[in-house]
């Protein structure tokens, strides 16, 4: 994969579990880091363009889509 071509976000990773989200995102595209986030917790709004914020639930499972940001 080029540097152009490398993944920005993760549709197929929602219902993973995060820890192995976590994995797969920074294997897949190793200049991001991703942040485990629980659901409601409260976050700060800037872009950042090497974090991915994986969103789990109370089971630690990916609830939504992981995007660059």
């Amino acid at each position: 994969m080029q540097e152009t071509e490398r993944k920005r976000s993760w549709p197929e990773l929602v219902g993973y579990r995060g820890t192995a989200a976590a994995a797969i995102i920074e294997y897949q595209n190793p200049h991001v880091d991703a942040i485990i986030v629980k659901k409601g917790t409260i976050v700060t709004a800037e872009f950042l363009c090497d974090r991915v914020r994986v969103w789990v639930d109370e089971g630690g499972i990916v609830y939504r889509t992981p995007i660059i940001g």
